[in-house]
């Protein structure tokens, strides 16, 4: 049996392709990089929509229903905010989200795009002690995102944040995907099916590495060293964050796409500097992991420029994984809705190799 489904096609995919071999991410016929810093989110939606939703609108409609939706979501989840609060950030999203409609139309994919935006700035600011900001039905999402985050964005930093959206939007089949297919094929909802999907990004092998990696780089910056923090780090058996990635054998594509997002940013926010004290970082740990571990190619991830982007744009740490959900929502709807139309019941095989009863003559 393969290790973890490793090499198992479990699907067929109009959506997303990723090449570990080459290092190329192809999202619907399109390269990473004809659509980072090129393309808006919206427009990556109605990409990844197209063809699964009968009434989808063009792109200026699309945002506009992406804006009424926001509202919606807000209405809706405001008399929760409350409860949520206490919980942890992510944990207070996923429960927010809960409460949405569980059906298959339009209007409910809309909801759950809007939905992260939405709870994550609220309930930051209820974790400050500020009161949430309603949506802007008329602004662009990722700008109205950071809005109700800071009561004002910057274009410059609207801009990152879209595209940070836009690049994280699918990836693939990874676990978070897959369990979203596994719950759309028994035809539940599209609610149901994208909550198995926060559900498999919460752990922190797939979507918790971010946050990791601002603590790295804090505590990397207190040492003065970078080479032999690292490098005890790794005698010690942990896990460098931010690199390395079970597809890939090369450099993530993503994280060359996010950190030309960093460096455009120039000096704002003291992000110029922090780049280039990253850019550090990175070139010493991958000499570090180069040594250590001769056997392998363990290159740069998207989680090492993800967590300074994230970072640059105002999210604390905590939030770094409610913002990946944010963007790759879009991919789970629509790799529930293809998983949907297949009409066919994800139903692997197990192997027992536990103890056999004696049977009776």
């Amino acid at each position: 049996m393969a290790n973890g489904l490793d090499d198992v096609v479990a699907a067929d995919t109009v959506l997303s392709d990723v090449d570990g071999v080459g290092g190329h991410l192809t999202i619907r016929g399109h390269s990473l990089a004809e659509l980072a810093g090129r393309w808006r989110y919206t427009q990556v939606v109605r990409l990844l929509f197209d063809g699964f939703f009968d009434d989808l609108p063009r792109d200026a409609e699309l945002e506009k229903a992406i804006g009424k939706a926001r509202l919606e979501v807000f209405d809706r989840v405001k008399p929760l905010l409350a409860q949520l609060a206490p919980l942890d950030i992510y944990s207070g999203m996923r429960a927010g989200m809960a409460v949405l409609p569980d059906g298959d139309g339009l209007a409910d994919a809309l909801r759950l795009i809007a939905a992260p935006a939405v709870l994550t700035p609220a309930l930051l600011r209820l974790g400050r002690g500020e009161t949430p900001i309603a949506p802007d039905a008329k602004a662009d999402h990722a700008g109205d995102m950071l809005r109700m985050l800071a009561g004002a964005a910057s274009p410059a930093l609207a801009k990152a944040l879209d595209s940070y959206l836009v690049t994280v939007c699918d990836h693939g089949l990874n676990a978070s995907t897959f369990a979203t297919r596994v719950v759309a094929s028994t035809q539940a909802g599209l609610t149901s099916a994208i909550l198995a999907g926060l559900g498999a990004l919460k752990g922190p092998l797939h979507g918790g590495a971010p946050g990791p990696v601002i603590e790295m780089l804090d505590a990397i910056e207190a040492s003065g060293d970078a080479t032999a923090w690292l490098s005890n780090e790794i005698a010690h058996g942990e896990r460098i964050m931010g690199f390395g990635h079970r597809i890939y054998r090369v450099r993530d594509p993503r994280a060359d796409a996010l950190k030309a997002v960093v460096r455009q940013l120039g000096s704002r926010n003291e992000t110029g500097s922090r780049l280039a004290f990253a850019e550090t970082v990175e070139q010493a740990a991958l000499d570090v992991l180069r040594i250590a571990k001769p056997q392998r190619s363990i290159q740069t991830n998207v989680e090492f420029y993800t967590a300074l982007l994230l970072e640059a744009v105002g999210f604390p740490k905590e939030a770094f994984s409610n913002v990946f959900a944010a963007g790759r929502v879009a991919g789970w709807v629509a790799h529930a809705r293809e998983q949907q139309a297949t009409g066919r019941l994800i139903r692997p095989q197990s192997r027992y190799v536990g103890p056999v009863p004696d049977l009776v003559a």
